[in-house]
Protein backbone atom coordinates (compact mmCIF):
# COMPACT_ATOMS: atom_id res chain seq x y z
CA UNK A 1 0.00 0.00 0.00
CA UNK A 2 2.99 2.52 0.76
CA UNK A 3 4.56 2.05 -2.72
CA UNK A 4 1.15 3.57 -4.32
CA UNK A 5 0.87 6.31 -1.64
CA UNK A 6 3.79 8.43 -3.31
CA UNK A 7 1.80 8.47 -6.70
CA UNK A 8 -1.55 9.52 -5.31
CA UNK A 9 0.59 12.46 -3.44
CA UNK A 10 2.25 13.20 -6.97
CA UNK A 11 -1.26 13.21 -9.01
CA UNK A 12 -2.55 15.06 -5.93
CA UNK A 13 0.14 17.60 -6.33
CA UNK A 14 -0.88 18.52 -10.19
CA UNK A 15 -3.21 20.97 -8.48
CA UNK A 16 -0.49 23.35 -7.25
CA UNK A 17 1.05 23.40 -10.70
CA UNK A 18 0.75 26.55 -12.98
CA UNK A 19 1.38 25.17 -16.73
CA UNK A 20 1.54 28.17 -19.47
CA UNK A 21 0.86 26.86 -22.45
CA UNK A 22 2.40 28.89 -26.14
CA UNK A 23 0.73 27.58 -29.77
CA UNK A 24 -1.32 26.86 -32.32
CA UNK A 25 -5.00 27.01 -30.81
CA UNK A 26 -7.70 25.20 -32.89
CA UNK A 27 -11.45 24.08 -32.73
CA UNK A 28 -11.75 20.35 -33.71
CA UNK A 29 -15.68 20.26 -34.99
CA UNK A 30 -17.60 17.00 -35.81
CA UNK A 31 -20.32 16.18 -38.24
CA UNK A 32 -21.74 13.01 -37.10
CA UNK A 33 -24.44 11.35 -39.94
CA UNK A 34 -25.18 8.25 -41.56
CA UNK A 35 -24.14 7.38 -45.49
CA UNK A 36 -27.22 5.51 -47.49
CA UNK A 37 -26.88 6.28 -50.62
CA UNK A 38 -24.46 8.34 -53.70
CA UNK A 39 -25.01 11.41 -54.38
CA UNK A 40 -26.58 11.72 -58.56
CA UNK A 41 -24.91 15.16 -59.10
CA UNK A 42 -21.21 13.37 -58.73
CA UNK A 43 -19.81 9.93 -57.43
CA UNK A 44 -19.82 10.66 -53.62
CA UNK A 45 -21.79 9.38 -50.70
CA UNK A 46 -24.12 11.52 -49.31
CA UNK A 47 -24.49 12.57 -45.79
CA UNK A 48 -27.28 12.67 -43.26
CA UNK A 49 -25.94 14.42 -40.50
CA UNK A 50 -27.90 13.53 -37.33
CA UNK A 51 -25.63 15.75 -34.86
CA UNK A 52 -22.69 18.03 -34.44
CA UNK A 53 -19.86 18.91 -31.86
CA UNK A 54 -16.98 21.03 -31.23
CA UNK A 55 -14.04 20.69 -28.96
CA UNK A 56 -10.86 22.62 -28.19
CA UNK A 57 -7.91 21.37 -30.52
CA UNK A 58 -4.08 21.68 -30.90
CA UNK A 59 -2.68 23.96 -28.07
CA UNK A 60 -6.21 24.43 -26.60
CA UNK A 61 -6.37 20.25 -26.45
CA UNK A 62 -3.11 20.61 -24.37
CA UNK A 63 -4.63 23.25 -21.86
CA UNK A 64 -7.83 21.12 -21.66
CA UNK A 65 -5.65 18.25 -20.64
CA UNK A 66 -3.75 19.97 -17.97
CA UNK A 67 -6.91 21.27 -16.46
CA UNK A 68 -8.10 17.57 -16.61
CA UNK A 69 -5.10 16.44 -14.75
CA UNK A 70 -6.30 19.43 -12.26
CA UNK A 71 -3.18 21.77 -13.29
CA UNK A 72 -4.06 24.92 -14.17
CA UNK A 73 -3.16 26.22 -17.52
CA UNK A 74 -2.18 29.45 -18.78
CA UNK A 75 -2.81 29.79 -22.47
CA UNK A 76 -0.86 32.71 -24.82
CA UNK A 77 -1.98 33.02 -27.87
CA UNK A 78 -3.72 34.49 -31.34
CA UNK A 79 -6.89 33.71 -32.69
CA UNK A 80 -9.36 35.52 -35.02
CA UNK A 81 -11.82 37.58 -33.92
CA UNK A 82 -14.82 35.71 -35.86
CA UNK A 83 -17.50 33.21 -34.65
CA UNK A 84 -15.34 30.61 -34.45
CA UNK A 85 -13.08 32.19 -32.44
CA UNK A 86 -15.66 32.72 -30.02
CA UNK A 87 -16.54 29.16 -30.04
CA UNK A 88 -13.26 28.00 -29.02
CA UNK A 89 -13.20 30.50 -25.92
CA UNK A 90 -16.67 29.65 -24.50
CA UNK A 91 -15.29 26.22 -24.45
CA UNK A 92 -12.15 26.27 -22.59
CA UNK A 93 -14.24 28.64 -20.22
CA UNK A 94 -16.94 26.26 -19.43
CA UNK A 95 -13.71 24.05 -18.72
CA UNK A 96 -12.21 26.87 -16.15
CA UNK A 97 -9.60 27.62 -18.54
CA UNK A 98 -8.50 31.66 -18.40
CA UNK A 99 -8.88 32.95 -21.85
CA UNK A 100 -7.34 36.48 -20.30
CA UNK A 101 -4.26 36.07 -22.45
CA UNK A 102 -5.76 34.80 -25.79
CA UNK A 103 -5.17 38.09 -28.29
CA UNK A 104 -7.70 38.33 -30.70
CA UNK A 105 -6.78 39.48 -34.88
CA UNK A 106 -8.72 41.26 -37.08
CA UNK A 107 -6.69 39.78 -39.95
CA UNK A 108 -6.73 36.11 -39.47
CA UNK A 109 -8.93 33.59 -38.79
CA UNK A 110 -9.41 31.01 -36.07
CA UNK A 111 -8.10 27.40 -37.67
CA UNK A 112 -10.88 24.92 -37.77
CA UNK A 113 -10.43 21.08 -38.28
CA UNK A 114 -13.79 20.04 -39.21
CA UNK A 115 -14.10 15.91 -39.58
CA UNK A 116 -16.88 14.37 -41.64
CA UNK A 117 -18.11 10.77 -39.80
CA UNK A 118 -20.25 8.14 -40.74
CA UNK A 119 -20.69 4.65 -38.23
CA UNK A 120 -17.16 5.95 -36.55
CA UNK A 121 -15.47 6.10 -39.89
CA UNK A 122 -13.88 9.36 -40.89
CA UNK A 123 -14.83 10.23 -44.48
CA UNK A 124 -13.58 13.66 -44.86
CA UNK A 125 -11.62 16.49 -42.50
CA UNK A 126 -12.26 19.98 -43.82
CA UNK A 127 -9.25 22.56 -42.79
CA UNK A 128 -9.96 25.96 -42.61
CA UNK A 129 -6.99 28.12 -41.61
CA UNK A 130 -4.39 30.92 -41.90
CA UNK A 131 0.08 29.79 -41.59
CA UNK A 132 1.70 32.50 -42.06
CA UNK A 133 3.65 34.28 -39.47
CA UNK A 134 1.87 36.74 -37.30
CA UNK A 135 2.42 40.36 -38.35
CA UNK A 136 5.16 42.45 -36.51
CA UNK A 137 2.92 44.27 -33.98
CA UNK A 138 0.54 41.21 -33.60
CA UNK A 139 3.82 38.89 -32.79
CA UNK A 140 5.83 41.92 -30.23
CA UNK A 141 2.61 41.75 -28.33
CA UNK A 142 2.35 37.96 -27.79
CA UNK A 143 5.89 38.36 -26.90
CA UNK A 144 5.53 40.92 -24.31
CA UNK A 145 2.74 39.71 -22.94
CA UNK A 146 4.26 36.28 -22.14
CA UNK A 147 7.67 37.47 -20.87
CA UNK A 148 5.83 39.82 -18.46
CA UNK A 149 4.29 37.09 -17.12
CA UNK A 150 6.49 34.63 -16.89
CA UNK A 151 8.80 37.38 -14.69
CA UNK A 152 5.82 37.99 -12.77
CA UNK A 153 4.34 34.34 -12.04
CA UNK A 154 7.35 32.02 -12.23
CA UNK A 155 5.17 29.16 -13.12
CA UNK A 156 6.13 25.51 -12.90
CA UNK A 157 6.54 24.79 -16.69
CA UNK A 158 6.13 25.89 -19.90
CA UNK A 159 4.67 24.47 -23.02
CA UNK A 160 5.03 25.44 -26.96
CA UNK A 161 2.58 23.72 -28.73
CA UNK A 162 3.62 24.01 -32.12
CA UNK A 163 1.34 23.06 -35.44
CA UNK A 164 2.74 25.37 -38.10
CA UNK A 165 -0.13 27.70 -38.29
CA UNK A 166 1.95 31.14 -37.12
CA UNK A 167 1.66 32.06 -34.16
CA UNK A 168 5.32 30.60 -32.98
CA UNK A 169 8.38 31.78 -34.76
CA UNK A 170 12.23 31.56 -34.29
CA UNK A 171 12.16 34.89 -32.81
CA UNK A 172 9.66 34.68 -29.86
CA UNK A 173 10.97 30.97 -29.12
CA UNK A 174 14.67 32.08 -28.54
CA UNK A 175 13.71 35.01 -26.40
CA UNK A 176 10.78 32.67 -23.94
CA UNK A 177 13.52 29.94 -23.76
CA UNK A 178 16.07 32.55 -22.64
CA UNK A 179 13.62 33.72 -20.11
CA UNK A 180 12.84 30.54 -18.89
CA UNK A 181 16.50 29.22 -18.40
CA UNK A 182 16.91 32.32 -16.40
CA UNK A 183 13.97 31.50 -14.73
CA UNK A 184 15.03 28.00 -14.11
CA UNK A 185 11.07 27.11 -16.06
CA UNK A 186 11.05 23.55 -17.41
CA UNK A 187 10.50 23.87 -21.63
CA UNK A 188 8.69 21.33 -22.83
CA UNK A 189 8.27 21.35 -26.92
CA UNK A 190 5.86 19.55 -29.09
CA UNK A 191 7.59 20.82 -33.01
CA UNK A 192 6.38 20.83 -35.91
CA UNK A 193 8.56 21.03 -39.19
CA UNK A 194 8.89 25.23 -39.46
CA UNK A 195 10.73 25.51 -36.50
CA UNK A 196 11.97 22.18 -35.63
CA UNK A 197 15.44 23.17 -35.16
CA UNK A 198 14.64 26.81 -33.41
CA UNK A 199 14.35 24.96 -29.73
CA UNK A 200 18.00 24.90 -28.66
CA UNK A 201 18.14 24.60 -25.08
CA UNK A 202 14.68 23.73 -24.01
CA UNK A 203 14.76 21.24 -21.34
CA UNK A 204 12.14 18.08 -23.10
CA UNK A 205 11.66 17.71 -27.12
CA UNK A 206 9.08 15.54 -27.97
CA UNK A 207 8.68 14.84 -31.34
CA UNK A 208 6.93 12.09 -32.77
CA UNK A 209 8.74 9.43 -35.07
CA UNK A 210 7.66 11.10 -38.55
CA UNK A 211 8.87 14.36 -37.58
CA UNK A 212 12.32 13.17 -36.99
CA UNK A 213 12.17 11.27 -40.38
CA UNK A 214 11.44 14.48 -41.88
CA UNK A 215 13.47 16.92 -40.43
CA UNK A 216 16.94 15.06 -40.11
CA UNK A 217 16.43 13.09 -43.44
CA UNK A 218 16.17 9.43 -41.60
CA UNK A 219 14.14 6.54 -42.83
CA UNK A 220 13.37 4.37 -39.46
CA UNK A 221 10.71 2.49 -40.55
CA UNK A 222 10.82 -0.15 -37.54
CA UNK A 223 12.00 2.19 -34.75
CA UNK A 224 14.74 0.37 -32.59
CA UNK A 225 16.75 1.77 -29.64
CA UNK A 226 19.94 1.67 -32.36
CA UNK A 227 18.28 3.87 -35.52
CA UNK A 228 16.71 6.07 -32.85
CA UNK A 229 19.97 6.33 -31.05
CA UNK A 230 21.90 7.29 -34.08
CA UNK A 231 18.74 9.76 -35.00
CA UNK A 232 19.25 11.27 -31.32
CA UNK A 233 22.78 11.45 -31.87
CA UNK A 234 22.41 14.03 -35.01
CA UNK A 235 19.54 15.82 -32.75
CA UNK A 236 21.51 17.06 -30.46
CA UNK A 237 24.36 18.12 -32.69
CA UNK A 238 22.04 20.87 -34.61
CA UNK A 239 19.33 20.95 -31.73
CA UNK A 240 21.08 21.13 -28.14
CA UNK A 241 18.56 19.81 -25.42
CA UNK A 242 18.58 18.09 -22.02
CA UNK A 243 15.72 15.20 -22.54
CA UNK A 244 14.33 13.26 -26.32
CA UNK A 245 11.29 11.85 -26.06
CA UNK A 246 9.65 10.40 -29.22
CA UNK A 247 6.40 9.05 -29.71
CA UNK A 248 6.34 6.02 -32.12
CA UNK A 249 2.83 5.09 -32.05
CA UNK A 250 2.09 1.86 -31.70
CA UNK A 251 5.96 1.21 -30.81
CA UNK A 252 5.25 3.18 -27.34
CA UNK A 253 7.98 6.12 -26.40
CA UNK A 254 11.87 6.65 -26.86
CA UNK A 255 13.35 8.26 -23.60
CA UNK A 256 16.66 9.32 -24.19
CA UNK A 257 18.68 11.22 -21.32
CA UNK A 258 22.23 12.00 -21.71
CA UNK A 259 23.60 8.44 -23.23
CA UNK A 260 20.94 6.76 -21.38
CA UNK A 261 18.20 5.76 -23.63
CA UNK A 262 15.16 3.42 -23.51
CA UNK A 263 11.99 2.68 -25.14
CA UNK A 264 8.55 2.63 -22.89
CA UNK A 265 6.31 -0.38 -25.26
CA UNK A 266 3.10 0.84 -25.66
CA UNK A 267 0.18 -1.01 -24.02
CA UNK A 268 -2.58 -3.30 -25.76
CA UNK A 269 -5.57 -1.01 -25.98
CA UNK A 270 -8.99 -0.81 -28.34
CA UNK A 271 -7.93 2.23 -30.40
CA UNK A 272 -10.90 4.14 -32.01
CA UNK A 273 -8.99 7.23 -32.46
CA UNK A 274 -5.62 8.66 -32.40
CA UNK A 275 -6.16 12.14 -32.73
CA UNK A 276 -4.72 14.39 -29.93
CA UNK A 277 -2.50 11.70 -28.27
CA UNK A 278 0.45 14.04 -28.53
CA UNK A 279 -1.03 16.42 -26.92
CA UNK A 280 -1.88 14.57 -24.24
CA UNK A 281 1.83 12.98 -24.09
CA UNK A 282 3.02 16.62 -23.56
CA UNK A 283 0.61 17.70 -21.26
CA UNK A 284 1.46 14.61 -18.71
CA UNK A 285 5.26 14.85 -19.57
CA UNK A 286 5.02 18.87 -18.10
CA UNK A 287 2.94 18.00 -15.38
CA UNK A 288 5.47 15.01 -14.20
CA UNK A 289 8.58 17.33 -15.27
CA UNK A 290 7.36 19.99 -12.93
CA UNK A 291 6.84 17.92 -10.27
CA UNK A 292 10.25 16.65 -10.60
CA UNK A 293 9.54 12.98 -11.33
CA UNK A 294 12.03 10.95 -12.61
CA UNK A 295 12.35 11.07 -16.72
CA UNK A 296 11.83 7.43 -16.90
CA UNK A 297 8.72 7.52 -14.60
CA UNK A 298 7.55 10.46 -16.56
CA UNK A 299 7.86 8.39 -20.05
CA UNK A 300 5.91 5.46 -18.38
CA UNK A 301 3.45 7.54 -17.50
CA UNK A 302 2.78 9.73 -20.50
CA UNK A 303 2.86 6.59 -22.59
CA UNK A 304 0.21 5.26 -20.56
CA UNK A 305 -2.01 8.17 -20.67
CA UNK A 306 -1.54 8.43 -24.83
CA UNK A 307 -2.61 5.34 -24.91
CA UNK A 308 -5.53 5.92 -22.87
CA UNK A 309 -7.11 8.50 -24.90
CA UNK A 310 -6.85 6.54 -28.13
CA UNK A 311 -9.46 4.50 -26.23
CA UNK A 312 -12.02 7.21 -27.46
CA UNK A 313 -13.34 8.57 -30.84
CA UNK A 314 -12.41 11.78 -31.34
CA UNK A 315 -10.39 14.35 -29.66
CA UNK A 316 -10.60 13.75 -25.71
CA UNK A 317 -8.43 14.77 -22.50
CA UNK A 318 -6.78 12.14 -20.51
CA UNK A 319 -8.94 10.52 -17.16
CA UNK A 320 -6.64 11.56 -14.62
CA UNK A 321 -8.49 8.88 -12.30
CA UNK A 322 -7.73 6.01 -15.00
CA UNK A 323 -4.48 7.45 -15.61
CA UNK A 324 -3.96 6.83 -11.54
CA UNK A 325 -5.09 3.47 -11.61
CA UNK A 326 -2.88 2.40 -13.86
CA UNK A 327 0.07 4.13 -13.23
CA UNK A 328 0.09 2.62 -9.86
CA UNK A 329 -0.67 -1.02 -10.95
CA UNK A 330 2.40 -0.56 -13.73
CA UNK A 331 4.40 1.33 -11.91
CA UNK A 332 4.07 0.60 -8.31
CA UNK A 333 6.26 3.23 -6.16
CA UNK A 334 7.53 5.97 -7.66
CA UNK A 335 10.14 8.06 -5.69
CA UNK A 336 10.38 11.67 -6.86
CA UNK A 337 14.13 12.31 -7.92
CA UNK A 338 15.66 15.99 -8.02
CA UNK A 339 18.34 17.90 -9.58
CA UNK A 340 19.54 20.80 -7.35
CA UNK A 341 18.12 22.92 -9.96
CA UNK A 342 14.80 20.93 -9.66
CA UNK A 343 14.53 20.98 -5.70
CA UNK A 344 15.19 25.08 -6.02
CA UNK A 345 12.39 25.14 -8.04
CA UNK A 346 10.54 22.95 -6.55
CA UNK A 347 11.04 25.37 -2.96
CA UNK A 348 10.07 28.73 -5.12
CA UNK A 349 6.77 27.09 -6.12
CA UNK A 350 5.95 26.12 -2.52
CA UNK A 351 6.87 29.79 -1.61
CA UNK A 352 5.05 31.28 -4.18
CA UNK A 353 1.57 28.58 -3.69
CA UNK A 354 1.52 29.85 -0.37
CA UNK A 355 0.84 33.16 -1.77
CA UNK A 356 -1.64 32.68 -4.46
CA UNK A 357 -3.53 30.26 -3.20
Amino acid sequence: MSESINLKKIFSGFKQLQIVVVGDLMLDKYVYGNVERISPEAPVPVLDVKNTDARAGGAANVAVNINALDAKPIVFSLIGNDATGDNLISILKAKGITTKHILRSESRITSTKTRIIAKNHQMMRIDEEVTTPLDATEAKKLKNNLIRYLNSEKPDALIFEDYDKGVLDAQLIEAIIAVCNQLNIPVIVDPKKRNFFAYANCTLFKPNIREINDSLGCNIQNPDIQSLNIATDTLHQQLPHQITMITLGDKGIYLRVGKKSSIQKAHIRNVADVSGAGDTVVSVAACCLASGISPNHMAAIANLAGGLVCEAPGVVPVNKVQLLKESIELLGSVSPVYSAGQARRKGEAESRRKRIY
